[in-house]
Formats: C-alpha cells, sequence, structure tokens
C-alpha cells in the first residue's frame, strides 16, 4: 500500500483535506441510487417476453433481460428470490401492467445459464488506464462472530475470490472474474484482459502481479503500454540490466537508488488505491457474502453486481479539490 514504509511514524504528517465540487449533483445521484425508476421502467413491457424463435420446443416465457432486471432489482435492495418475487409484482400491480413474474426456482434455474451482460465501451478519450486487484468474498459457514465467541476456525467455511479491473478515468468496471480462492492472481489476468476492447495505456496492479508471465501477456495483447508493478524487495535487475535493461529492472534501479516511496510518487503507482476503495465500496453495497450456492450462479451474481456499481457510477461522481 503506498505510505506503508512511513507507518510507524506516519501521526508525524498532516493529513491532506479534500471538498466535494459538485455536492448538489453528487448528492442527488446518491438518492438516485435507490430510486427505483432508475432500475425498472415502463419499456420493460416491450422486453419481457420472448417473442418466436424459429426454433422447435417452446420458447422461454421469460426473456434474459427480464431475469436480468429482476437480478438487479435483488442486489440494489437486497432481497431473498422469493422477496424479490413479490416485490416485482407489487411494481407490476402499480404500474396496471399485466405481465407474470419469474418464481424464485425459475430465477434460480436460469441464473446459471444467463448470457454475460453487455458492457459498455469505455467513455474515456484515450487509452484506459487500468488498474487491477482481488479480494475474497464469503459463500457459506458460520461468521465472524461464532469464531470470535467459540475461539475456533470453522471448517465448512468457503470462499471465492473476485478480480476487478477499474478505469481509472470513468471510474467504471471495465472487467470482473469470480474464480475459485485457489487461483492465484497471475493466473486470472488472461480472462480479464480478454474482456478489454480498448488500448490500456497504463497497468497497474501490486506486488503479486510480478512475473515475467504476467508481464508478457500483457505486452502481447497491448502494443504500447506502461507497465507498473512493484517488484519485491529481494528482487535484482538482469544480466543485461546495462545494456538493454527492460521495464522491470528499470523500475529495480530507480528503487534502489531512489528509494521505493520516491518510485510510487513518479511512477503513479499511489493511484492503485483507488481500486482497493472500490473493493471496500463492493462490500458495503452489494455486501462481502455471495448468496448463491454454485459456482455458474456465483458468477452471474457477481457480474450482476458489476453493472449495479457501473450504472451507480453512470449517475454522477464526486470531484474533489485540495483545500490543505
Amino acid at each position: 500500500m503506498p505510505f506503508k514504509y512511513n507507518a510507524s511514524r506516519r501521526h508525524k504528517f498532516s493529513k491532506s483535506r479534500c471538498r466535494v465540487t459538485n455536492w448538489t449533483e453528487y448528492n442527488e445521484s446518491l438518492r438516485r441510487r435507490a430510486d427505483i425508476t432508475v432500475w425498472f421502467d415502463e419499456s420493460v413491457e416491450h422486453q419481457w417476453g420472448v417473442g418466436p424463435t424459429g426454433k422447435r420446443g417452446r420458447p422461454c416465457r421469460y426473456s434474459d433481460f427480464a431475469i436480468t432486471v429482476t437480478l438487479q432489482i435483488r442486489t440494489v435492495f437486497h432481497l431473498a428470490l422469493r422477496q424479490v418475487q413479490g416485490f416485482v409484482r407489487s411494481l407490476f400491480k402499480l404500474m396496471q401492467l399485466e405481465l407474470a413474474v419469474p418464481d424464485f426456482s425459475t430465477l434460480s434455474r436460469r441464473t446459471s445459464r444467463l448470457a454475460p451482460l453487455p458492457r459498455e465501451g469505455s467513455k474515456a478519450f484515450g487509452p484506459l488506464d487500468l488498474v487491477v486487484d482481488s479480494t475474497g468474498l464469503k459463500v457459506f459457514g458460520t461468521g465472524d462472530w461464532q469464531e470470535t465467541k467459540h475461539g475456533k476456525t470453522q471448517q465448512r467455511r468457503s470462499w471465492r475470490k473476485l478480480h476487478l479491473g477499474l478505469d481509472l478515468e470513468t471510474g467504471q468496471i471495465a472487467c470482473s472474474e469470480l474464480t475459485t480462492d485457489d487461483i492465484g492472481d497471475p493466473s486470472a489476468v488472461p480472462g480479464l484482459l480478454d474482456q478489454i476492447d480498448e488500448p490500456v495505456h497504463r497497468f497497474l496492479a501490486d506486488g503479486a502481479y510480478d512475473g515475467a508471465a504476467t508481464r508478457t501477456e500483457i505486452m502481447r495483447r497491448f502494443a504500447y503500454v506502461e507497465i507498473i508493478i512493484p517488484p519485491p524487495k529481494t528482487a535484482v535487475a538482469g544480466p543485461e540490466a546495462e545494456t538493454a535493461p527492460t521495464a522491470r529492472d528499470l523500475d529495480v534501479l530507480a528503487i534502489k537508488a531512489h528509494g521505493r516511496m520516491a518510485w510510487q510518487k513518479s511512477s503513479g503507482y499511489n493511484k492503485r488505491a483507488r481500486v482497493e476503495t472500490l473493493m471496500g465500496r463492493w462490500k458495503s453495497v452489494i455486501g462481502e457474502r455471495l448468496r448463491s450456492r454454485t459456482l455458474d450462479n456465483q458468477r452471474t451474481e457477481s457480474r450482476i453486481g458489476v453493472s449495479v456499481l457501473n450504472k451507480m457510477t453512470s449517475l454522477a461522481r464526486p470531484t474533489f479539490e485540495r483545500i490543505s
């Protein structure tokens, strides 16, 4: 983390103060995050059902759009499957729409084979500044309170690892991947980069992504990309560092000559803290626990969470200015 090397004397530094310059607009966007018209409007009537497909057999009663909208409402308002069915049914009644609502078993069954949600193209001007990180999400098992109370770790707890890629300029989640907890961070990089259609100008990640395989994969996909990954303390420059140094060799030499904190400031690595904020936002808005039981359903659940956060971000973002 940035500035962790000054943790012992952090109290001697004055903390910078900032203020939000678009508070009126941003405050209204926070209200609209729970506005049901943001997530559900009259246009759903024309996309709720499935028309003739020309294939043999009876078509599905509900479109993928209907399942997606219902699951988004479930995620935003933290409802169980039966509760979201009743919630959407009441909305149809208020809107005087004669539409059927997917029951809880249909939602659970269709979640596993729901098509990946289309991602909107980046609204940034020019290549992306992509920062990647991962965090753990609980699946099942007793909570932390039970562990504290009884003083032992529960054996049945299971975790999933959520990998996210953040576009620094727009604040949108550009790519995401949910894996089992035994998948290392570098192994998830190819799957994340498969979801990026725009060129990438800078790729930021923490030291867990350091390695030749990760750098080679990134440079293979993007011709002109600056990779900002801190090498470990024990890293040494390669044998050709004096004649033909690689980008990693230059980082190792810069840290050795000027110190790690100077390298963090000069390289822009401190901006990686933005993805840590994204992880905290995910766990406060979406939650730190997955509700689905199977991995396929959990992956769809994580994609729904990504679409919810991106839609909230599109309503408005705060802009800051430093005052001290």
